[in-house]
């Protein structure tokens, strides 16, 4: 019975479906990888950094080098080697860390773009609720009193 799955695994025809899809969508990932590699070599990095700031191009070195480490994550994993052991985890950890150093940046970038004054006066609108004094439908005329006695 163990030649006979052995036979059915070498043939690869017989295999759960689970691992048939998560090859998959593996093989679809690689291909988007290797597309976007294209588009990023089909342009020379001195030209490609010419049309970017500086904070841009701090994002494009970034995502480079995590996606390399990645790849090589990967690689380690596919070769029996635990990646969680070896010295790429501690490089994907600090380029981590740049990319957040990064986001912060951009994000004080665009809060810095706010009106504080027109916030201010949406939220000062907006928590505003009108006391019967300010109310005109709230109040009621002398003429309205009478009519509602009588």
């Amino acid at each position: 019975i163990l030649m006979e799955m052995a036979e059915e695994d070498n043939s690869g025809e017989e295999y759960p479906n689970e691992i048939h899809d998560y090859l998959s969508a593996f093989e679809k990932s690689l291909g988007a990888v290797d597309e976007m590699l294209k588009t990023m070599m089909s342009v020379s990095r001195s030209e490609l950094l010419e049309k970017l700031d500086p904070l841009e191009q701090a994002k494009l070195d970034l995502v480079s080098a995590y996606t390399l480490n990645s790849m090589f994550w990967v690689y380690l994993a596919t070769q029996g080697i635990n990646p969680k052991e070896h010295p790429v985890k501690q490089e994907l950890e600090r380029i981590r860390t740049y990319m957040n150093r990064v986001k912060e940046i951009t994000d004080r970038k665009m809060a810095s773009k706010l009106d504080k004054g027109a916030a201010a006066r949406f939220v000062r609108n907006a928590l505003w609720e009108p006391t019967p004094e300010n109310n005109p439908k709230v109040k009621t005329s002398a003429k309205a009193k009478k009519r509602k006695m009588n």
